[in-house]
């Protein structure tokens, strides 16, 4: 079984909406991803998405998007994004799954041989550019989901098994500083962090680095060219 990780879709939700007006690199870009994932990917392996996966506002117009994930090979685990303002309740999402292959996280953790995932989208963290007054209580929250999700990973990871953690936000600024989710995976024993969010600022933000023990590789598609990225 190998393990591979992708974020940030954005496939269109009915919405319509040309994701080439952020580059012409994007051109085509949903037909790159598959053609990619299919030279990788077999039956028995895993594919990581860590949210953004459609602009679409609700379940319904949601489902063709996740639908047109269905024939490629795998088993699919997806954690929520800033813009899946689609993924409203959990179990209504799992009841709609397209099938047995598609694994919807949220505070909660799922098992594989030797493999335990976990996730939740995470927030912005304090001396990002962008963070505020306001968004100090959703940080919190979020870092109180991922309590939950590694209590869960604890009950069910084995001796030997990694643990692999999914988070939609860059889980540190930009200086790479301590933040509640990096002490909590430091905490659990992670073994690999999968990120997304960002499409620019790459140097600030490495594609993969390790810090502190632990791996952490940024998957949003168009930063690997719409490729999916090998988790070892």
């Amino acid at each position: 079984m190998n393990l591979f990780a992708v974020s940030d879709l954005h496939l269109p939700g009915g919405q319509d909406k040309p994701m080439d007006v952020f580059g012409g690199n994007w051109t085509g870009h949903f037909e790159k991803i598959q053609r990619d994932w299919r030279a990788k990917v077999s039956k028995e392996d895993v594919v990581l998405i860590a949210g953004d996966i459609s602009w679409a506002m609700t379940l319904t117009d949601a489902l063709p998007d996740l639908c047109a994930l269905q024939d490629l090979p795998g088993r699919k685990v997806f954690i929520r994004g800033n813009h899946d303002y689609w993924w409203s309740g959990i179990t209504a999402l799992r009841a709609k799954a397209p099938d047995e292959s598609y694994c919807f996280l949220q505070n909660d953790c799922i098992r594989f041989e030797g493999l335990v995932v976990c996730g939740s989208r995470g927030w912005t963290c304090p001396g990002c550019v962008d963070f505020a007054a306001s968004d100090e209580k959703i940080y919190r929250r979020e870092a109180e989901r991922f309590r939950l999700a590694f209590a869960e990973a604890k009950k069910q990871r084995r001796e030997g098994d990694r643990l692999v953690c999914m988070i939609h936000f860059p889980p540190f600024n930009a200086k790479r500083e301590d933040s509640l989710f990096t002490q909590l995976f430091e905490e659990n024993g992670v073994d690999t962090v999968v990120f997304g969010h960002l499409h620019q600022n790459l140097g600030t933000y490495p594609l993969d680095c390790r810090r502190n023990g632990i791996r952490y590789c940024l998957t949003s598609c168009d930063l690997l060219g719409f490729r999916l990225i090998q988790i070892d």
